[in-house]
């Protein structure tokens, strides 16, 4: 399999030129002009995460990916997660089948249960039905993809009983299941037949090669055929490694803490980030260079189809993400290319 090489943002709320931050509004009208330009430079996917928090703006990517449909040609048109948990899977079809026909066939999603909770109380879901939550609505879901007639009854939602769904796709709609560091979501993707996304933001890429073990085992067991497995992982490129980690540093540093405060980590700070961006980090921040060599080798351990680089974390300026996408198109991704054509590895396989 040939390795697709895409961009993700969660439509992290920058700083301006004079240090402040944006607004939401022109954050997100950054971010089209971001998807805008990696059309341009040739990155195969644009994928937003869907978030309820004050930290990102983007809370519907697909009116966002509409957006960019009406203003890109060829970029594929992704999320990063869609929290599946607290929406409600027929109207969730629905609008990706209309962004699919208003980007000719562009769409697709990641289903995710949700690393961040706020959407639970704010769409009047209990914390304690997480789990089943998520399985009934993939259940529903992925019959849903099949684009015929749906008999369906759980505990979650009103049951449907020989109910046809609209708009049909024209080419039908890519799904994955994004996973975290959960077995039972990696053996979940398997049994639905899905793609499966590891976000993997702590830690090697090794250390994930069990779970692709057992996708690939899950699959056997079922009969099913071969599926995609995709990365994701943060990053930010620049000329030289040095200017990529002080750009990157601030951004990272203030994200990880104002999580941190909410869940009990550690202060983080410079020498945490060295290690993150180092060989056994998961930040793929540096030059061109620094950067294709840490992707050709995470796609030769992990022999994934797709890598999608988490291109804003923290408050980085628009410009400096602007620069990072660019060279990150008609550097980093011919350089992948490259290592890949000359040592394959495990991706060949």
């Amino acid at each position: 399999m040939t390795l697709e090489l895409g961009l993700d943002t969660f439509g992290d709320i920058t700083r301006g030129s004079d240090g402040s931050l944006v607004s939401d509004a022109q954050t997100i009208r950054d971010v089209v002009d971001e998807a805008v330009l990696a059309d341009q430079v040739g990155i195969s996917l644009i994928g937003l995460g869907e978030h309820h928090r004050r930290d990102f703006a983007i809370t519907s990517p697909e009116i966002v990916l509409s957006a960019i449909a009406a203003r890109t040609e060829n970029i594929r048109l992704g999320t990063a997660v869609t929290v599946l948990s607290s929406d409600d899977p027929v109207r969730l079809y629905e609008r990706f089948a209309t962004l699919d026909a208003i980007s000719r066939g562009r769409a697709e999603i990641i289903l995710g249960r949700g690393s961040f909770i706020e959407s639970f109380p704010l769409f009047g879901y209990e914390l304690s039905d997480y789990e089943v939550l998520f399985e009934e609505k993939l259940g529903l879901f992925t019959e849903l993809l099949k684009e015929k007639p749906v008999t369906w009854q759980g505990t979650t939602r009103a049951p449907l009983n020989n109910a046809d769904v609209f708009p049909k796709t024209e080419n039908g709609l890519k799904a994955w299941i994004g996973v975290g560091g959960s077995p039972e979501s990696v053996v979940r993707a398997a049994r639905h037949g899905l793609g499966l996304m590891l976000a993997i933001i702590g830690g090697p890429a090794h250390r994930f090669r069990p779970f692709v073990e057992l996708y690939h085992r899950s699959l056997t067991a079922l009969g099913s055929e071969t599926l995609p497995i995709g990365v994701h992982s943060p990053g930010h490129v620049a000329e030289t490694d040095q200017q990529a980690w002080d750009e990157a540093f601030p951004g990272f540093e203030e994200l990880n803490n104002t999580i941190g405060r909410e869940r009990g980590w550690p202060p983080y700070n410079r020498m945490r980030f060295q290690h993150d961006v180092g060989p056994e980090g998961a930040a793929y921040v540096g030059s061109p260079e620094t950067v294709a060599q840490k992707i050709a080798q995470t796609a030769r351990t992990l022999g994934i189809s797709r890598f999608d680089l988490k291109y804003a974390s923290g408050s980085l300026s628009h410009d400096k993400l602007m620069t990072s996408i660019e060279l990150y198109g008609t550097r980093v991704i011919p350089r992948v290319h490259e290592l890949l054509a000359e040592d394959p590895g495990s991706h060949a396989a």
